[in-house]
């Protein structure tokens, strides 16, 4: 999959048809023949009770496990014929883990420009982009500081930083305000909505109340199905 790869006229920008994820011989059942669809331009929020499957279903979409049965599409491609999976998160996609997963011996913005080797950016150009989204997240005098010597909060960011470098077309972001303050969730859940002003899709796991009110869409996931949720009500 690249972006040289024509892209199916109108497709959603995701699609899951009754997914399947258990483990253990089918004993322990996580999605249960969920289903989604998630449109251009559409920012959906995906929230349940802990332990239900919401980090599981960003892994599988991710490609960084696999499905026991249904089909994952990304702009109108079956993931399970995807054959260059590293590409297709490199170029595709932009992930926001709950744990970051920051490269400890690099600093901020070298944790920023790696996601962006191997792209036709000239490397003037890869450290730019790094350090301006690093601005726009506050954290530009940060830009030469290691994860280790910094906050949960500031990592997050740089986190936040590294899933849009590449410029997305689709961000799946788990709890990706869970740590941060007023402020600095603010301008997050703006970069967010811009991704989607723009083209593109966001799915985000999050119980942060600014997160769902922001959202086009909160989809509940319980009981290893996916159900539209009414926004005015609680969803947590």
């Amino acid at each position: 999959m690249s972006r040289s790869t024509a892209v199916p006229a109108n497709a959603p920008a995701l699609e899951l048809v009754d997914v399947v994820k258990s483990y253990g011989g089918g004993r322990g059942i996580v999605l249960d023949h969920a289903s989604l669809t998630v449109a251009p331009g559409e920012f959906v929020v995906l929230v349940g009770p802990s332990g239900g499957g919401k980090s599981t279903s960003l892994h599988l979409i991710a490609a960084l496990d696999h499905s026991t049965a249904g089909t994952i599409r990304v702009h109108g491609r079956d993931l399970g014929h995807v054959h260059r999976l590293d590409r297709y998160r490199r170029q595709e996609i932009g992930l926001v883990f709950q744990l970051h997963n920051l490269l400890p011996h690099l600093d901020a913005q070298q944790n920023v420009e790696i996601v962006m080797l191997g792209t036709r950016l000239r490397r003037h150009l890869r450290r730019e982009r790094a350090h301006a989204l690093l601005e726009q997240l506050g954290l530009g005098a940060q830009a030469h500081v290691r994860p280790p010597e910094l906050s949960g909060g500031e990592r997050q960011r740089i986190a936040v930083a590294r899933a849009l470098a590449n410029r997305p077309q689709l961000v799946l972001a788990d709890e990706p305000t869970g740590s941060l303050d007023e402020e600095s969730g603010a301008v997050v859940i703006e970069l967010l909505r811009a991704c989607c002003t723009n083209g593109g899709a966001v799915l985000a796991v999050s119980h942060d109340p600014r997160l769902t009110g922001a959202a086009d869409r909160v989809v509940r996931l319980a009981h290893g199905r996916m159900t539209t949720v009414d926004t005015t009500a609680t969803t947590r």
